[in-house]
């Protein structure tokens, strides 16, 4: 399958095409066949290892001391099972769901597994995979500061 890795940090031009092995769904898992993905800050910030000075050693360990961890970037998706594990009982081929991979990145491939009871949904049949894949953070964050603005039901914003 083809993936936007990358190998070390830097600017954009640090990600390339390239073939990578196809995921094998463990028993619990779905692999999706990726219609859509995002790109966001932590993307871009993970790319880059560009954080705050006091988030340098943690960040470090998480995303990879010398080079990334984790070759393949992206944390939201949408698209369509392909396979399930043997174990799954949620999800079937053919379904249409949308995704936060999270910590485990991979959005940025043709093919991603995913726990079946990770932040996997159905997608809605109203809206495109575009727009599903940007619900799961961004919905989120968006929420987030509706809360903190104190808007109530009825309010105009």
């Amino acid at each position: 399958m083809k993936a936007i890795v990358y190998t070390r940090y830097g600017p954009p031009d640090v990600l390339e095409l390239k073939q990578v092995q196809k995921p094998i769904p463990k028993e619990n898992e779905i692999l999706v066949k990726v219609k859509a993905t995002t790109v966001t800050v932590a993307d871009i910030r993970s790319r880059s290892f560009t954080v705050p000075p006091a988030f340098w050693l943690p960040a470090r360990i998480t995303l990879g001391l010398r080079k990334p961890k984790k070759g393949i970037l992206g944390m939201e998706l949408a698209g369509e099972v392909e396979l399930v594990g043997k174990n799954v009982k949620r999800f079937k081929q053919g379904d249409q769901v949308f995704a936060a991979s999270l910590t485990g990145f991979g959005a940025y491939a043709e093919y991603k597994c995913l726990e079946e009871d990770g932040p996997v949904a159905i997608k809605p049949s109203n809206i495109t995979y575009g727009e599903a894949a940007a619900i799961p953070i961004g919905a989120r964050t968006a929420l987030y500061f509706l809360r903190r603005t104190g808007v109530k039901s009825g309010q105009s914003v």
